[in-house]
């Protein structure tokens, strides 16, 4: 299970609503090192309703120069995006243009985006009212929704650097 952590609340005068962001890691196996996961969803509470929150959502990702679909873009490649991503002490600063976000993440999270040097970033289009901040995602309503082909078909797909404080 992991837990989304809230980056917005303001509703009442933001389009895209509620920001959310949780993080997970999919592995190892016997082939492959951990993979770390970060997701950011708006709970579809913004101030003019789901839909216009989800053509706002695109319209964000579409000035960073992200596509949305199954193209996976990869920042260290691409340097353009503002999207940028700082890991330290169990501790996850995600920045994009339209947002900032702070959260905790399991060692196990850490130590993967550590050794893989990226995370995968998925921002999704639609949003996830069901995934309230706060409350535990079990694995298989997270798995269901970050597999559903209309989700895939609606996020940016993101190879993210990730950056450590130095000294």
């Amino acid at each position: 299970m992991t837990t989304p952590h809230v980056v917005s609340v303001a509703r009442t005068d933001n389009p895209l609503g509620t920001l959310t962001v949780v993080p997970w890691t999919i592995g190892p196996t016997a082939d492959t090192p951990a993979t770390p996961f970060l997701m950011v969803y708006s709970l579809g509470d913004g101030s003019d309703g789901p839909e216009a929150g989800q053509d706002a959502m695109r319209a964000a990702l579409e000035s960073m120069g992200l596509p949305v679909g199954d193209r996976v873009v990869d920042a260290s490649q691409e340097r353009g995006t503002g999207a940028h991503l700082l890991v330290e002490a169990q501790r996850a600063v995600l920045t994009l243009p339209f947002m900032k976000a702070q959260c905790p993440v399991p060692a196990e999270w850490e130590a993967a985006v550590k050794a893989n040097g990226h995370a995968y970033l998925i921002v999704s289009v639609r949003p996830w009212p069901e995934a309230v901040p706060g409350e535990a995602v079990t694995e298989e309503k997270l798995k269901s929704f970050v597999t559903d082909d209309q989700v895939v078909a609606a996020a940016a797909h993101v190879l993210l650097p990730v950056r450590s404080l130095q000294g």
